[in-house]
């Protein structure tokens, strides 16, 4: 028999099997070995699929070593296809090249949801920072049949580091200092709860089936 009392399924897409969703009740984790391109549902997601070939740097990737800038074995198709058929929401770096690449509309940095598609979509852009990462960490969201929660917008200010060498719209100054890849890819806490809370409202008021 189901607990009543327990937190609705979610699967989380493309994360790290020691990372903040592991051990979480409700949540199926899919990291790289289980390969999350092949996730069939029926449970709302939360994806993070790898942005190295998307990212800012992806050209001089390519330049450098080769690596095809967007080539990165179907995994953002095959999560905004989730996101699309299962519900839920898709977290990437802030002007990711993969919006463009995949027809979505690229949100203000002000801060609101707009629309991102013609298929119910909807994206906008948030900071980490503002939820205990170290960095600012401006990211792109990308929702469907959720609840489109009011979150904390706006450009920080004050951060001593940057995410990465893409820095995500922060100007390399020099002065910064650095994040280690891992703590730069972390998920905090808090808004990793925001992101499970969305995708959990797809399955309330017969959004999900």
């Amino acid at each position: 028999m189901t607990d009543p009392g327990a937190p609705a399924t979610v699967s989380a897409l493309y994360v790290d099997p020691r990372g903040c969703y592991a051990g979480l009740l409700g949540v199926e984790l899919w990291d790289e070995k289980r390969d999350a391109r092949l996730y069939a549902g029926p449970w709302p997601v939360v994806a993070h699929p790898p942005c190295t070939r998307w990212c800012r740097l992806a050209g001089l990737v390519e330049a450098r070593w080769g690596h095809k800038r967007g080539e990165d074995g179907g995994c953002f198709a095959a999560a905004l296809e989730s996101v699309r058929r299962w519900g839920g929401v898709l977290e990437h770096p802030a002007f990711s090249d993969a919006w463009a690449a995949h027809d979505l509309n690229k949100p203000p940095t002000g801060g609101c949801w707009v629309n991102a598609d013609m298929l119910g979509g909807w994206t906008c852009y948030v900071e980490q920072g503002r939820y205990g990462h170290r960095a600012r960490k401006g990211t792109w969201l990308y929702a469907n049949v959720v609840d489109l929660p009011s979150l904390e917008w706006g450009v920080a200010t004050g951060y001593e580091v940057v995410v990465s060498m893409c820095g995500n719209g922060i100007p390399l100054d020099g002065e910064r200092g650095r994040l280690t890849k891992r703590e730069a890819s972390a998920t905090p806490r808090e808004f990793r709860d925001l992101l499970l809370a969305m995708a959990r409202s797809a399955t309330k008021d017969g959004k999900h089936d």
